[in-house]
This record gives C-alpha cells, structure tokens and sequence, in this order.
C-alpha cells in the first residue's frame, strides 16, 4: 500500500515549460513520486492518506537543486577575506592540504544540514583535494549526505599539475595522473547509481586548467564517458585564468576545453564569468550547463557572468553555492535573489526576473545535473523533492507575489522539505540530524584543523 502526503490551500509554483502557477492549489505525494498537482483543494476521496498538510500562507516550489558546491571549505570560512581566487587559493590550499577523513565528515556534514535547512533537495560537492594517507574522504562526504538525507552528486575531483609543473596548487597538494583516474574510476564502480530515484550520483571532475594536466583532462573524459557518468570543471572563472590558458595553451579555456573532449551536454563547468559570444555559442551549441555562482563571484570580485545571454543561447544554468570560504552564508536559496540582484547590475532591470531566478535554481539546476526528468518540477510522475515556504510571516506578509516574496525578500523559513517523498526539514528544524551537535563538531574540527595548518 502506498501511503499519500497531501499539501493543500498553499500558493504553487510548478516550474514546468508552462511555468504554471497556482494562487491557490494542492500536491499529492505517493510513496516517493508526486501523483498530482492542481488547483483548489486535493480531491476528497483520496485513499490511504497518511498526512494532511494545511498550507495556507505558504508556497510550494520543487525542491532546490545545488550545482556546485566544495564542502571541505566549511571549516574555514572567513579566510582571506580580501583577495582574488589567484592569491586566495594560494593562501588556502597550504590549509587545505591538511584535511582528513574526519575533518571533511565535519565539513560535509554542515555543509549539508546548512543547505538542506534552506531548502536544498539535491547537493551536489566538488571534491578535489586528496592528500595521502588521509582516509576515505570521498566516503565521508556520501556518509553525511545519506544521514542528512539529500539527494547528492558527489563530483570525484583531482589535481596533478603541482607548481613544479606549472600549476598553481602546491606539489603536495596533487596525486599522479594515473591514480587520480583510478581513484575516480574506483569511485564511480563503488557509489554511482543510475536507477531512477537516485540518491547517489558520481561525476568525474578534474578540478580547473590551471590544476589539472592535459592528459588528465582527456583520460578522465574518456572514463566518465565510457562509465556513463557526467563531468565537471571550473572554467572562466577569471581573468587571471584566461591569461593563464592563453600563455600555457595558446588559446582560451573554452577552447581549450573543447580541444580536450570537454565541450558537451554531459559537461557542465562552474562559474564561467568570462565567457564571450563565441564562447556561449560552443556552449549552447553542444548543451555545455554552467553553475552559475553570483555570491561567489562577487566574493573574490571574479566579475558579473552573462547569465541572461546564456539563456537567451539556450545554454543550461543552474545556481550553485560554491565553497563557503568564499560564501560563507553556504545557503542557496540566497543565491535566488543575488543571481537576480548581480545580473540586473550587468544587464538592466529586466536581465532577469524573478521566476527565471526560481527556475535556475530548481529545474535549471536538474538540467545541469542530468536530472530534469526526474526532480526540478512539481509534475506528476517526478519524484516528490519539495520545498513548503512560509511567506505569512513578518518578512513576506505584504509582498502579494509569493514568487517575488520568496526571491526578493528575507530568506523564507522552510515548513516543510520532503526527499524523496520524506521529511528532511520540518518546522526549520532538520529532521535527521542534531544542528546543534554538527555546530559543535564543525567547531572542533575547524579549530583543529587551524592547528594542522600553523593558524592557531
């Protein structure tokens, strides 16, 4: 028997094609998928319902897809608090390169409850910093992913051009080629689950061009190809970095990455701020998605990306959180107001509004993930990934627009958050999870983690 959740009587954004929206509608939940969705109240003869849920005041969205994320960063937050990405990833990697299993558990830990108390459904981390003899810190990440309860894409990133091979990252802070692809080759035979309904995805994820040798690049394509699994990069993140590819390549990172096999609609790249028109044309031209990180990007001053353009190509873009030691709130439902903010600041007061910015941060993340036909939407036969916002409230209550209130106003608070059909987050409060007692681990693995690295 398949038990029903029905929510009723609350405002609904489906985020759909149509992008059909109800003043006043209803969501049925069987087991894991979403039945139906519609207006006015649920019918009233439904069977084997175990939950009725009031939701008047409130809008329902389709749960918050993350894109790119690097969850290790949690524990040093506020760091090099004044720098570009150059000078700040030279300051941090020396701190980063200390990590271990345990750290990064901590890490990913609140990462995830942050994000998932925002109503975050799907996660996704970039992790690609391995330092010898220090555990399985890819396995930590899944772990607190799985006892948080989010659907997770865990990116197996690596690093082997150290500064001796002029790199950026410090030599001990890389593997070898070949045991960054069979690590990611382990990872993806390990934990990659391609069934519908998901809650593990793997990705093979060389970090950026100025950390990753050719070779890496091409033989990880390949791998990721021949497992059937996505791939994922940093790329244009800055103007330092267009330097960097032309005085080692010859050419620009988007050529550059599609001379390496990295150009396609199983790729998608992070941050992509410098990006010309022919530039969006390769990307819209072989499906490329881009993570769109605004609070990042303006963070270390990286620029203002052409969100709308990208768009307007067709190119796939979902949002992302990015790191949190350079976005230290490590929540997105933030980044649905700045993506806004930050683009009408480089393209005008219509560049974006604010229904588009709901949909990069829900389907159009799904896209980028390789997941829109399963989460992203509020669609009969998706699965049931959704958000219950509370908008009656002090900071939403005269905004008469629930879409514009949850975009444009105060962070909304989160009534409740289903996965996969079931309660990650209720009444704000996580449901799997003790917040208190992650704050307290992040804090003492933080602290320890400064006195690795000589900071404390």
């Amino acid at each position: 028997m398949t038990e029903r959740i029905v929510i009723e009587n609350c405002a609904v954004a489906t985020v759909d094609a149509a992008g059909t929206e109800y003043d006043s509608g209803h969501v049925v939940v069987a087991g894991n998928v979403i039945e139906s969705v519609g207006a006015g109240p649920a019918p009233a003869e439904l069977a084997d319902v175990a939950r009725r849920i009031d939701g008047t005041g409130h809008l329902a969205t389709p749960g918050l897809v993350n894109t790119h994320h690097h969850f290790y960063q949690w524990l040093t937050r506020g760091l090099a608090q004044d720098s570009n990405l150059f000078d700040w990833l030279v300051e941090l990697y020396p701190v980063w390169a200390r990590i271990d299993e345990d750290i990064v558990h901590a890490a990913a830990s609140g990462s995830l409850a942050m994000m998932a108390r925002g109503g975050v459904t799907t996660a996704m981390d970039h992790h690609y910093v391995f330092p010898r003899g220090t555990g399985d810190l890819l396995g930590a990440e899944i772990r607190a992913a799985s006892r948080v309860g989010v659907r997770f894409t865990a990116a197996r990133g690596s690093m082997d051009r150290g500064r001796s091979d002029g790199g950026l990252p410090p030599d001990f802070a890389v593997e070898t080629t070949e045991a960054a692809l069979l690590a990611t080759e382990a990872a993806i035979d390990a934990h990659h689950d391609a069934s519908f309904g998901s809650m593990l995805h793997i990705a093979a994820a060389p970090c950026s061009p100025f950390s990753v040798s050719t070779e890496l690049l091409r033989e990880a394509a390949v791998l990721a190809r021949g497992k059937g699994v996505r791939l994922h990069t940093h790329g244009s993140e800055t103007v330092e970095e267009e330097k960097f590819c032309h005085e080692l390549f010859g050419m620009g990172p988007t050529d550059y990455f599609e001379s390496t096999g990295w150009l396609g609609d199983d790729v998608w790249m992070a941050h992509c701020v410098h990006m010309n028109d022919s530039d969006i044309a390769a990307f819209a031209r072989t499906g490329t998605g881009v993570a769109h990180c605004p609070s990042s990007n303006a963070r270390l001053a990286a620029g203002i990306a052409r969100v709308p353009d990208m768009l307007a190509a067709g190119v796939p873009v979902g949002l992302g959180v990015d790191g949190t030691a350079s976005n230290e709130s490590g929540e997105l439902h933030t980044e649905l107001r700045n993506a806004l903010l930050i683009n009408r600041l480089g393209g005008g007061e219509k560049a974006m509004s604010a229904r588009q910015a709901l949909r990069l941060g829900t389907y159009g993340g799904a896209q980028v993930l390789g997941r829109a036909d399963e989460i992203g939407s509020l669609e009969p036969g998706k699965l049931a990934d959704l958000v219950l916002w509370k908008l009656d409230g002090l900071g939403h209550a005269s905004i008469a627009d629930p879409v514009a209130a949850l975009v444009l106003g105060a962070a909304a608070p989160v009534t409740l958050s289903l996965v996969n059909g079931r309660p990650v987050v209720e009444q704000g409060r996580l449901t799997g999870v003790d917040e208190d007692e992650i704050a307290r681990l992040t804090r003492t693995e933080a602290r320890r983690l400064a006195a690795l690295a000589g900071l404390a």
